[in-house]
């Protein structure tokens, strides 16, 4: 390894020693454990705000003052994380593959997921350049009327290993029996499906939907118990349904993604280490998994979110075995993972 030494930490199971350098790790102490990405977004273009149809219905000119206002958020957001703003140029596929590639790399990490990539035969290619490095979820609508027969071929022929699902974009409810033959494609798969609940977009975007709330999925999740269904960025503003959703339903799980910017809006004071603390006495540390929400440049991995996660888990006294199965071994279970050669391994 290049770069000078900082720091060892001894290695969760075996006593080895875990080196970081600057170089490696950004100048911080490398985990002790391997890390895997459950929640990305490879960068290209998606259409999740409805533009075309907003514009259609109530104009450009009320179209572009909303989306001044929402950049105005955004920007107060990077400011505070000190990020610095989305390129504006889109590269070329080739040349984001290799970035990315690159960023697991840099970072050590076991592997990333992208939950969405442009449609699943897209992100398939994508996947395809990297297949050690990337992991990829099918992310077509559920109230396609091909969507399960979709989901199977996504699996099967495309080599996709989970479901993103953006609830509050949807029409009608999850918990229609229509959908039904989805969650069976799932079940028959044993593929995880995650559904993003809660606001989307940051300030100025989705605050409410048909199915903003994940205790939706209640009876869904009861009907389809072999189905592991997992709520991102800690229910998005939803937390207390989801504590209550996975108390019910042990085929639940939560993971940890993104800047959870909501907090600062609830009644009542919150914070990423009581986050931690309420879903790792609710549902044990087999049930949190890590993810980071990262997806453009120059930001790319978002390292800052990790680094925040691990400290608030070591603040809490976690154990090291715990945080092995939320940064990494979870994940890597859930997406059939554990026996595959993955660029981060130790030894």
């Amino acid at each position: 390894m290049k770069g000078e030494v900082r720091g060892m930490i001894p290695d969760a199971d075996a006593g080895r020693e875990s080196q970081s350098t600057e170089g490696a790790f950004g100048g911080y102490r490398r985990p002790s454990f391997p890390v895997f990405d459950f929640h990305a977004h490879f960068p290209v273009e998606e259409d999740f705000a409805k533009k075309d149809e907003y514009i259609r219905r109530f104009g450009r000119e009320k179209w572009e003052k909303i989306a001044r206002e929402a950049d105005r958020l955004q920007e107060d957001w990077r400011q505070a994380w000190s990020f610095l703003r989305p390129d504006t140029e889109r590269e070329p596929l080739e040349a984001l593959m290799a970035r990315w590639a690159a960023e697991v790399d840099r970072y050590g990490l076991d592997g990333i997921a992208f939950v969405t990539g442009g449609g699943n035969d897209l992100l398939a290619r994508i996947l395809g350049s990297e297949p050690r490095r990337f992991v990829g979820f099918a992310h077509h609508s559920p109230e396609k009327p091909d969507a399960a027969e979709e989901l199977r071929r996504a699996v099967t022929e495309l080599g996709l290993r989970g479901y993103k699902i953006l609830a509050p974009l949807l029409e009608g409810s999850l918990a229609d029996e229509r959908l039904y033959p989805v969650w069976q494609a799932a079940e028959d798969l044993e593929v995880p499906i995650l559904i993003h609940f809660g606001i989307l977009g940051g300030g100025g975007g989705i605050g409410n939907a048909p199915n903003i709330d994940p205790l939706v999925i209640h009876d869904v999740a009861k009907a389809f118990p072999d189905v592991t269904f997992v709520i991102p960025h800690f229910g998005c503003g939803y937390t207390r349904e989801l504590l209550q959703l996975a108390w019910a339903c042990p085929n639940v799980s939560v993971d940890t993604s993104g800047n959870n910017e909501w907090v600062h809006w609830f009644p009542y004071e919150l914070d990423l280490k009581k986050l931690f603390w309420l879903f790792y006495e609710t549902v044990g540390p087999r049930r949190i998994i890590f993810g980071s929400d990262s997806s453009w440049f120059p930001r790319g991995f978002a390292h800052r979110y990790l680094l925040d996660q691990i400290r608030a888990c070591r603040e809490l006294r976690i154990g090291e075995d715990d945080m092995a199965l939320i940064f990494g071994g979870n994940a890597k279970r859930l997406l059939k993972l554990d026996d595959r050669a993955v660029p981060g391994e130790r030894g």
